[in-house]
């Protein structure tokens, strides 16, 4: 999504009389929208392979609209619910950002433990084939089992 549509459907649900709560899904909407274009921009930047001005251009563009949206749903937010429900809203942001990071990090933990275990299993049932392995080569060699 477009950091202008969801400002606009912010702008519209508020003027519509909804609360900023009741908005939630909207604002993720937005803040994901502007946190991506700046993340797209500063990856196109640093990225060795970009050299299309006009790619760069797009991602800058991008990124500055996203800069101009954050700041009108800041001054909208402050001209009709005042500073302090900005203030919690980005709180919020804060909070949601925080718990995303966490579950991201819970989320490698259980991958890596996954990968450990499935290596865990992998030795295992190398062992056991070889354990078994050797041990019918010697009841062959023995002359216990013939082949």
């Amino acid at each position: 999504m477009d950091p202008l549509t969801a400002l606009a459907a912010i702008k519209t649900g508020v003027a519509a009389g909804k609360q900023l709560h009741n908005l939630s899904k909207e604002i993720a909407g937005f803040f994901d929208a502007t946190d991506s274009a700046k993340k797209a921009h500063a990856k196109k930047k640093n990225s060795v392979f970009s050299s299309a001005n006009e790619e760069a251009m797009a991602t800058w563009t991008q990124a500055q609209n996203a800069k101009t949206a954050e700041t009108e749903l800041r001054e909208f937010i402050v001209n009709t619910k005042g500073f302090s429900a900005y203030q919690d809203l980005l709180k919020v942001r804060r909070e949601v950002i925080a718990q995303r990071k966490e579950a991201e990090k819970q989320a490698a933990l259980e991958a890596e433990e996954r990968q450990e275990l499935i290596m865990s299993i992998l030795v295992i049932l190398l062992l056991v084939i070889a354990v078994v392995g050797g041990f019918g080569f010697w009841l062959q060699m023995k002359g216990y089992i013939d082949l």
